[in-house]
């Protein structure tokens, strides 16, 4: 059976419960870290603003307290007492605060990562210089000093003049680990550069084939069973005479005048390409013009994650991404016909990512672990978590989700969907209220009716656990219609219960983008054929 999972949940917990030992080929992990200011995910507009909305996807900010000691007190107790070693010396230098907070928690996922991690595997470690020198001393704790293999340097932008007292910091640093000397490693190769090839491979065949010359003398001359005579000339070869005469019959023997040294001729087409090395200057960073943009600021390219997975897995394989994000890694993995299990801490990322996959892959099939599957779920989501649980409801109308998880005045807006009922004109706007609790009443849809007014949207939504009451539909109804251009009606409330939306019921609206004025949709992905050549 193929595995293609989403879990939903703290990964340490997923690690843990849902993945046995050495069961993953690859791991590739992009944990959030920064300690200047939160992970988010930011929406647009469809007219490219940002929108009023800032949503906390992973709250990147870490605080020593009790998660903090319970995990410090795990890796203790591990029978890895050099990682035990190493956390305490660095608590012991640092302190107890927000830096040494995200060492032990990285710390105790990394171990799991181990774990599960097969003999043949190996980790890649995205991260920037904030904590990069403190997770590699986590990590040869972990893996073992001798198990790094390399420290990459990705040059994601290009460098910005805006810093007076620094070198612009325009990269990001992959850390590479193996679990033993085993590990799979294919080698890649990237385009060889126009001025390379102008100056090896400055012969061109009359068919127009470029190629360069190699010697076909052999290093060592006491070779009396290579010493012979070759096209008038005698020397010891490199080849047996039998094979020297193929190679010259295959046209693959270069002799510039009688009584030269013939050579190889070695074409460029025949050849790999430029190994690629530790530095990665060739992967464009993510712009706004660029297709596979999808408008998340962490989001990685493709590209990037097609030379890891292709580097160090073989097809078929599993690739996991603990820290999904957007989910670049699992598309990546699919379009290489890999396996692969994501997860997120958030039900906005998973939701997001099942999106993604859905339009690169129209007929992809995967399992989502975590999410509500019916009325109990969603009651025991909204429950434990309110702004999870608006998240996922907003998720299933395809809306934005509005606002974080920030203390003040309620704005009255959970989520937005924008749609264009009219090429010529603006994109309209639909307002989602969503309501977890088991007591609503008609007030809150005079409430929504107040906030489409205020907002000048088109349509509001109001999305409940429980069953509406007979006065909510009421008032809802005599909101009366919103008239597209084309003269069709749409009730200007739609009351959508989370047991109808489990039954297929959608919002109705008119939309001339299906969808794409909310969501950028990620483009149709073709399968790829594994390949030791990368052309970017």
């Amino acid at each position: 059976m193929t595995i293609r999972e989403l879990y939903y949940g703290d990964n340490l917990q997923v690690m843990r419960e849902q993945i046995p030992d050495e069961h993953v080929d690859l791991i590739y992990l992009d944990p959030p870290f920064n300690s200047a200011r939160d992970y988010n995910l930011l929406f647009k507009t469809p007219t490219g603003e940002p929108a009023n909305a800032q949503i906390v996807a992973f709250q990147d900010s870490w605080h020593w307290g009790n998660q903090a000691e319970i995990e410090l007190d795990d890796i203790l107790k591990h029978h890895n007492t050099q990682v035990a070693s190493m956390i305490s010396a660095i608590i012991g230098f640092l302190g107890r605060n927000d830096m040494t907070a995200y060492i032990v928690m990285m710390a105790s996922r990394l171990l799991e990562m181990h774990r599960i991690l097969k003999p043949t595997g190996s980790l890649y470690l995205h991260c920037d210089p904030t904590a990069s020198h403190y997770l590699k001393v986590v990590l040869d704790s972990v893996f073992g000093k001798d198990q790094f293999r390399n420290e990459i340097s990705w040059l994601r932008s290009q460098p910005k003049s805006h810093t007076k007292t620094n070198f612009p910091n325009c990269r990001d640093i992959l850390l590479r680990y193996s679990k033993t000397e085993q590990a799979v490693f294919n080698k890649v190769y990237g385009e060889y550069n126009q001025d390379y090839i102008e100056k090896f491979y400055r012969h061109v065949d009359n068919d127009g084939r470029r190629f360069q010359l190699d010697n076909l003398l052999n290093p060592n001359n006491n070779r009396p069973n290579l010493t012979y005579e070759f096209l008038g000339v005698t020397r010891v070869w490199r080849w047996t005479k039998e094979r020297m005469l193929k190679a010259n019959e295959d046209g693959l023997i270069y002799q510039s005048k009688p009584g030269a040294v013939p050579r190889l001729k070695r074409y460029l087409d025949e050849m790999p390409g430029q190994p690629i090395t530790d530095s990665w200057s060739d992967i464009e960073h993510l712009h706004g013009s660029n297709f596979e943009t999808l408008g998340y600021p962490t989001q990685k390219p493709l590209t990037l994650l097609e030379r890891i997975i292709l580097a160090s897995s073989n097809e078929g394989e599993i690739i996991l991404d603990p820290f999904c994000g957007c989910g670049t890694a699992v598309h990546a993995a699919e379009s290489l016909n890999r396996q692969w299990i994501g997860i997120d801490i958030t039900h906005l990322a998973i939701s997001l990512i099942e999106k993604r996959l859905h339009d690169a892959f129209p007929d992809l099939q995967c399992t989502v672990h975590g999410t509500p599957k019916d009325l109990d779920s969603a009651r025991d989501l909204a429950e434990r978590d309110k702004y999870q649980f608006q998240w996922w409801a907003c998720s299933l109308v395809n809306a934005q989700p509005f606002g974080g998880q920030k203390k003040g005045a309620d704005s009255g807006i959970d989520g937005v969907i924008f749609f264009r009922d009219d090429t010529r004109g603006t994109p309209q706007k639909i307002i989602v209220s969503v309501k977890g609790g088991v007591n609503i009443n008609v007030s809150m849809i005079r409430d929504l009716k107040g906030v489409i007014e205020r907002e000048k949207a088109a349509i509001g939504i109001f999305i409940c656990l429980a069953k509406p009451t007979s006065p909510m539909i009421t008032e809802a109804a005599a909101a009366g219609f919103y008239e597209s251009p084309d003269m069709r009606r749409f009730p200007k409330i739609q009351i959508l219960p989370v047991s109808d939306l489990f039954s297929g019921v959608k919002p109705n609206y008119p939309d001339l983008t299906q969808g794409q004025a909310t969501f950028k949709k990620a483009p149709v992905t073709p399968k790829k054929q594994s390949k030791k050549k990368l052309w970017n």
